[in-house]
């Protein structure tokens, strides 16, 4: 495996830049609203009042003080009736603060699972209008990883915000007594909370960039837990032996990347430790001096415990916004990785007046000088293709592994754009059709199909899932793959669980998941249908019955096969042969048998396995 891919250079982040990144709270909270507009105002209101508990409560409790020291001096201020007032009265604000915590993790709680739920599928749909070639780039699927774990990460930002803003307004009311009380003190306060911030800040910005950079290694980490343990990995895992190979992999990353996080972390701790007995001692020197203003007869004792009590709440407030800001600006900065991945456009859309696809095709399709590049490689997949795919035809494509078989048939379906030339429909460019109507009306299945893991239904259905609700089409296009009688064998029939992953999963030989991939292409009504290696998996025998049902089924319709059986080739109008993603020969089967070029040297190879 890979060393490493794409790796991203740690960089420290500078006050400014996390500043800056506070731009993004906005486009955030459009999104939290959008999650429940009702349960974020709920959140805010609730806070709001929950910010005005810990002076209400300093403040009774100073009241409290008071009159016991009155009652215990004889003083004509003390009043017993007014002292279980006012017990009563702290009684049932330590009540509702109690409450008010409670209300507000139920509420951040579920709208942190609405938040996740809802920009999961914002990704989701957003990922399904990218190009097929975006998917292909690792630099893309690091930006993706980063987009997916915002999801749930972003869900204590949420919560963090929301408590910065409850915190601010609980430190208003606290500064205004301790400014009445002696203004110095705030610059005894700040003298002591300042040097912790700048640690967390720093030390925030320090992990920031060591997680940015593991990126595409953490992609690798996941990959080899699956590759080490599933159901689709374990036979080539026991029969190769590569066990040890996989968990061998796996430590060296997994320790590469304890032992980066660990050094940071001991860092952290050590100054933390440091920081936080600067912040213990200028707690108490503040708390001294309040003391002495006590006892010189300055203040009241209940005052005394009012402006410790401030203070110290103040201290623990200002360390606490001041080390989350350092959170919420990361928080922030993280954002971009979110808001970078929506900021992805694909390349290929379709024109404010896009045509619908002709119905019927007239003409049918034309390639001009046809040539397409992956991203960053000079090998061309194809070059130079002409050629044409007429209304009815049916046309094989043949060739050894990578000759750019596949790649034609996804220029076809629009899932890539050429690089060069262009692809004509009835005379006029595919790019000017609508890109709905187009997939529509083609009827494709790849050779890596996917195996879903759902109900035997489903997996056909999912070929026109417009139409999951018509039993009546997803039983005909069974029956017309042949896959019809797999469902008389399922205890639950059409409703069996494919596959191992969930309780009760059956799985299928490889030429029966190959049927029930086939019905997929029968689920619309297409003009033209494609297949890519359609028989692969399939013995002799239900490779014939497949191919006289297709044969049945594709009358008046277009069809282009992939296929390296030659005994498939054979059947069509028209075969192209491809190599290195040229067009090297074309014709019927006869007419490029009596040519003896590349055509007739592969299937006299072919035809010897045979004898």
């Amino acid at each position: 495996m890979a060393k490493s891919r794409n790796t991203i250079p740690t960089q420290d982040i500078s006050f400014k830049e996390r500043l800056s990144a506070l731009k993004n709270l906005p486009n955030f909270f459009k999104l939290v609203w959008q999650s429940s507009s009702s349960k974020t105002l709920i959140s805010f209101t609730l806070r709001i009042f929950r910010s005005a508990m810990p002076v209400a409560l300093l403040y009774v409790g100073k009241l409290i003080i008071d009159q016991v020291v009155a009652l215990n001096t004889n003083s004509p201020t003390g009043n017993l009736q007014e002292l279980w007032q006012l017990v009563a009265l702290e009684f049932a604000l330590a009540l509702l603060t109690d409450g008010l915590n409670r209300m507000i993790n139920l509420t951040d709680s579920l709208l942190g699972d609405l938040f996740s739920n809802y920009t999961s599928m914002r990704i989701m749909k957003h990922a399904a209008t990218l190009d097929l070639d975006q998917f292909e780039d690792s630099v893309f699927y690091d930006k993706l990883e980063r987009a997916r774990q915002q999801t749930v990460g972003r869900t204590v930002l949420l919560s963090q915000v929301m408590s910065q803003v409850q915190d601010f307004i609980s430190m208003a009311f606290l500064l205004t007594a301790l400014i009445a009380f002696n203004p110095w003190l705030i610059l005894l306060l700040l003298l002591a909370i300042i040097p912790s911030f700048l640690g967390e800040s720093y030390f925030n910005s320090k992990n920031y960039a060591l997680s940015r950079s593991q990126t595409p290694e953490r992609r690798e980490l996941d990959y080899l837990r699956y590759l080490g343990a599933s159901d689709e990995t374990a036979k080539e895992v026991k029969i190769f032996g590569l066990s040890d190979f996989i968990i061998a992999r796996f430590k060296t990353l997994s320790d590469k990347f304890y032992n980066d996080n660990s050094k940071l972390a001991v860092r952290r701790s050590l100054w933390g430790t440091f920081f936080s007995v600067l912040g213990t001692l200028g707690y108490y020197a503040a708390y001294g001096f309040i003391i002495y203003e006590t006892i010189s007869g300055k203040s009241s004792v209940g005052s005394l415990t009012f402006l410790a009590g401030s203070f110290r709440q103040l201290s623990g407030l200002m360390e606490t916004m001041l080390s989350r800001f350092t959170i919420v600006s990361q928080g922030a900065i993280y954002l971009n990785d979110f808001i970078d991945f929506f900021e992805i456009k694909p390349k290929i859309t379709q024109n404010q007046n896009a045509l619908p696809f002709p119905n019927p095709i007239k003409t049918g399709f034309v390639f001009e000088n046809v040539g397409f590049q992956y991203r960053n490689t000079d090998r061309w997949a194809n070059r130079n293709l002409s050629f044409t795919l007429k209304p009815g035809e049916k046309l094989a494509l043949v060739g050894e592994n990578g000759a750019g078989k596949t790649t034609l048939v996804k220029l076809l379906a629009r899932l890539y754009d050429p690089t060069e030339g262009r692809i004509l429909l009835d005379g006029k460019d595919l790019k000017e059709y609508e890109l709905e109507g187009l997939r529509h009306n083609l009827g494709i299945i790849f050779q890596d199909y996917i195996r879903y893991q759902m109900t035997f239904y489903q997996n056909i259905a999912v070929g026109n899932i417009k139409e999951i609700e018509n039993e009546e089409l997803v039983k005909r296009a069974a029956i017309e793959s042949l896959a019809d009688k797999l469902a008389l064998k399922f205890p639950d029939a059409y409703q069996q669980w494919l596959g191992r992953r969930f309780n009760d999963g059956v799985e299928l030989s490889g030429g029966e998941w190959q049927k029930v991939a086939l019905a997929r292409a029968y689920m619309k009504d297409a003009q033209v249908l494609i297949l890519d290696e359609p028989t692969a998996a399939l013995d002799a025998r239900a490779e014939y019955e497949v191919f006289q049902r297709f044969s049945e089924l594709t009358k008046g319709k277009s069809a282009v096969l992939i296929s390296h059986r030659f005994s498939t080739a054979r059947l069509a109008d028209r075969i192209l042969v491809l190599e290195n993603g040229t067009l090297l020969e074309s014709g019927t089967h006869q007419e490029l048998l009596k040519a003896d070029g590349r055509y007739a040297e592969l299937f006299n190879l072919q035809a010897k396995g045979y004898q």
